[in-house]
């Protein structure tokens, strides 16, 4: 087993440098550079495919929902920054994407794939998603085969969740919590008030 194999919630997230398309402009981008805000990095299998542009697009269209919690959104693929560029600028009707409102981010040599030991025996990417603390360390992972695309609300969800757990840390969020549910003490005392409240 490699290292890479052993990647897991509660590890420093591996650090990458390479091109991304944003603003439909290619920029090197760095992981951390984001340090001290929240990142969603997830994978998808490739562009101009089917599953891949309804979670890009809806990853978009609530990007201010992540970026008003101190968070950036990375899509990752092993496509080329030319590839990502021209999906981009075809229309969402038309097969395309159009102007999305995060980084799309190649991964040609398919290093960050192996690092977050997503890819797959096809040489793409499986759909792994992770959220990573403003320290770098990883705190939520999910991976899906392709067929199956994932949900922006409960990634949201979770987010939010480690959010309130960060500033509140006497505190723990139950199954389902959504911001304005009631939270419980990690304690014996404090699970019987959680409990008993229901």
């Amino acid at each position: 087993m490699t290292t890479n194999e052993c990647l897991r919630v509660g590890m420093q997230a591996p650090d990458f440098a390479t091109t991304a398309v944003v603003d439909q402009e290619f920029k090197d981008i760095t992981l951390s550079q984001y340090r001290g805000k929240y990142v969603v990095l997830f994978f998808y299998p490739l562009d101009f495919t089917f599953v891949c542009p309804t979670e890009i697009t809806a990853f978009s269209d609530r990007y201010s929902d992540f970026s008003s919690k101190n968070t950036e959104v990375l899509g990752v693929s092993v496509d080329s920054k030319f590839t990502h560029l021209a999906w981009i600028q075809t229309p969402r009707n038309e097969g395309g994407i159009g102007d999305i409102n995060y980084p799309l981010v190649s991964d040609l040599k398919r290093e960050i794939c192996q690092s977050y030991n997503v890819l797959n025996e096809d040489g793409e990417a499986d759909r792994g998603l992770f959220i990573i603390n403003p320290s770098g360390i990883i705190m939520h992972s999910t991976i899906n085969k392709a067929p199956v695309g994932r949900n922006i609300d409960e990634t949201l969800r979770v987010l939010q969740a480690y959010q309130y757990v960060e500033s509140h840390p006497d505190e723990v969020c139950p199954a389902g919590w959504t911001p304005g549910d009631k939270t419980m003490k990690e304690d014996p005392k404090g699970s019987k008030e959680y409990f008993s409240a229901l």
